[in-house]
């Protein structure tokens, strides 16, 4: 699960961890009337969406007074915002982060991500901030720092000293105890809310000497919201496509592409085949549609109903191995739906495994218009032909 910014320091706040005074604005009135509680000018206008890259996209402006300031809010709420993460439609923008400008000396990446083969956290640190830390991996590795970190006994000492003490020049010692108070914090964050992402970039050293988190990211493990209760609280549903919003109130495992072949599987490695059988066929899929194991006849049917809810879509794919999901149970869903939303467009289905024979007479006994596919690749031919 995504929050965002202003959602983040909030937390910064609460473990100790500096950030710049802001306030948090829906309208241009609202920022400008805000903007005169901050230290300033100069403000910096930041939308507040999940998606990176805002800069780049217009997302992130520096203003010098209140008119300007006004101006600003207005155009960044006014149109959707595109950056290198949202596609070429772009996300609304609902609400803005102002915050007071500050005048940088020193800037650095401070991050820490779940280490997959080593199952342990990662805390990455680079002097190099303010930059993509992909980019400055790829084009100078040296100045990425990494530690992995040892759960049972957390963030060593050594560890935050064999990030300081390479820096180059070496910081003060004020500013060298900080900068470790602050890796200790951000670790102590990561741990106790359940994170999964936590990224500081740019970590600023201002030319009075502070130090401060002037951007925030932070990213938690969706199987412990049940314990971090008011964390799950922060969730912007309107950062979510509307399908998509749909599909998890259902407990479906939806993500939209941009395809026109709409496709539901039941399981997500039989799913990801399938949306590249489709492409080899010659066809692009429309969504990834995973209804999972245990699907019910109410999932099934929900599930049809999102992807015919996607106007792109001018074919579906049914590709159904039973094995815990019966195939009867798959086709009645099919069937419910077809009674409750016209499925207008062409319907393949393939089905194998558990009470096939069932689920096909339950499909065929009906008064569905559908086709039936042997294997996976007649099935993706088949789709990729309705809509060519």
């Amino acid at each position: 699960m995504k929050i965002h910014e202003f959602q983040a320091k909030e937390l910064f706040r609460d473990f100790g961890i500096p950030v710049p005074s802001g306030v948090v604005a829906t309208s241009p009135s609202e920022a400008a009337d805000g903007a005169k509680s901050l230290p300033g000018p100069p403000w910096v206008v930041k939308a507040q969406i999940h998606a990176g890259g805002r800069g780049k996209g217009g997302g992130v402006r520096l203003v010098n007074s209140l008119e300007e300031l006004a101006k600003t809010a207005d155009e960044i709420l006014s149109h959707p915002l595109v950056t290198p993460q949202t596609g070429a439609s772009g996300q609304k923008v609902h609400q803005l982060l102002i915050e007071e400008g500050l005048d940088i000396d020193k800037e650095f990446y401070l991050g820490i991500v779940i280490d997959r083969k080593l199952e342990c956290p990662a805390m990455i640190f680079s002097q190099a901030g303010g930059m993509e830390i992909e980019e400055v991996s790829a084009l100078h590795p040296e100045l990425v720092l990494i530690e992995n970190i040892d759960i049972a006994h957390g963030l060593m000492p050594y560890q935050i000293r064999n990030f300081l003490y390479v820096l180059e020049p070496l910081p003060d010692k004020s500013v060298l105890q900080e900068l470790s108070t602050i890796m200790t914090k951000v670790y102590a964050l990561f741990i106790s809310k359940d994170c999964s992402l936590v990224e500081i970039n740019p970590l600023v050293i201002t030319k009075s000497g502070k130090i401060v988190a002037l951007d925030a990211k932070i990213n938690f493990d969706d199987n412990a919201l049940f314990r971090q209760k008011e964390i799950a609280q922060l969730h912007d549903q309107y950062q979510m496509d509307e399908l998509e919003a749909r599909a998890s109130e259902c407990n479906l495992n939806y993500i939209r592409l941009d395809g026109n072949v709409g496709a539901m599987v039941n399981g997500a490695g039989l799913a990801m085949a399938t949306m590249d059988v489709i492409k080899l066929a010659g066809a692009e899929p429309a969504n990834f549609l995973d209804v999972g194991g245990g699907a019910s006849e109410e999932m099934v049917t929900n599930g049809i109903k999102i992807i015919l809810s996607d106007k792109r879509v001018k074919a579906i794919l049914i590709n159904i191995f039973g094995g815990i999901m019966r195939c009867d149970v798959l086709a009645r869903g099919v069937v419910k739906a077809a009674k409750e939303v016209e499925i207008n467009v062409p319907l393949i289905v393939r089905l194998e495994g558990t009470n096939v024979e069932e689920g096909r007479a339950i499909l065929q006994n009906s008064d569905l218009d559908f086709s039936v596919a042997q294997d996976m690749e007649e099935a993706a031919k088949m789709v990729a032909e309705q809509v060519s």
